[in-house]
């Protein structure tokens, strides 16, 4: 048994706190929110009053924060205050790429191993225990790392040195957010060429149109496996998400003076559909924009 403190139980952290209990862990939880801190002791965590009170002997530490200042804030004001140094702090937060390696920094400063780990994989595979991370850390301390994420994780792989997991991560899903893309205009041009969306489905994803958003998450309900189309696209990954996770990639991008013209097109049209009321649907549910149906997800 291993004694984790877990920081933020929201829509991801709930389900990957949950597998760490289901694997045998001592996890003490965290959050902000009494109804996420009820669903993580039902889940098998013990809920404490506060991050001090989480971290404070501590083997592992892990957190999943909405963002870089909520990092800076829990780490740099509680965690490396709180936490025993032998604890080893992973971040599994989607954050700029400078604030991971400041708090990397600032964790080696204060004498501890330190990761930043962000996922991929949506709600259903925090829940399965099925997600993907992306590591940037010391190579040494890879094998603990990987390790630590075992209940969570179907794949582990080290991008790095710190800030890389996060370098992958937001190159990752701006690829995603470009193939989505891609693939809803396919299935309205189709729609309006008079070919069935399961004819179309079952040709590209034989074909070189083949790729994850179309054979694994198609945007089209009653095609292909299930996905959150087939649930009014609620539940798996937030249009919120997928827009915060694109400006992180155009924030980058500016910075380091690459050329992400697609990636800036897929920024512009996830705001456009965020402002018109949907950021909560599923990052799938874009089709309905480029079929000119947003009526329909109301």
């Amino acid at each position: 048994m291993t004694r984790v403190a877990f920081i933020g139980l929201g829509n991801m952290g709930g389900g990957m706190a949950a597998n760490q209990a289901g694997a045998g862990h001592q996890v003490r939880a965290f959050d902000l929110s009494s109804d996420a801190l009820e669903r993580a002791v039902s889940a098998g965590c013990q809920a404490t009053g506060s991050i001090a009170e989480a971290v404070a002997d501590a083997e592992v530490v892990i957190t999943m924060l909405p963002a870089g200042p909520h990092v800076r804030s829990v780490y740099g004001e509680q965690v490396l205050k709180s936490a025993p140094k032998s604890a080893l702090l992973i971040d599994c937060s989607t954050i700029d790429v400078e604030t991971a390696r400041d708090v990397a920094r600032q964790a080696g400063q204060a004498g501890f191993r330190f990761a930043d780990a962000p996922v991929s994989g949506g709600v259903m595979a925090a829940e399965a225990g099925t997600l993907a991370f992306m590591v940037g850390c010391d190579a040494a301390d890879f094998v603990a790392v990987e390790g630590a994420l075992e209940p969570m994780s179907r794949a582990t792989i080290r991008a790095g040195d710190h800030g890389a997991g996060q370098a992958a991560k937001i190159c990752n899903n701006m690829l995603l957010a470009i193939s989505m893309l891609g693939v809803c205009e396919a299935f309205a041009l189709a729609e309006k060429l008079g070919l069935a969306a399961e004819s179309f489905f079952e040709i590209a994803s034989k074909s070189s149109g083949q790729c994850w958003s179309l054979s694994t998450y198609c945007p089209v309900p009653g095609v292909g496996p299930q996905t959150p189309a087939d649930r009014g696209y609620e539940g798996g990954f937030a249009t919120a998400m997928m827009l915060k996770d694109l400006k992180l990639a155009q924030a980058a991008a500016a910075q380091t003076g690459a050329a992400t013209p697609m990636g800036a097109q897929a920024e512009a049209l996830y705001a456009l559909f965020a402002a018109n009321g949907f950021a909560g649907k599923d990052f799938s549910a874009v089709i309905q924009l480029l079929r000119g149906k947003l009526a329909e997800l109301t």
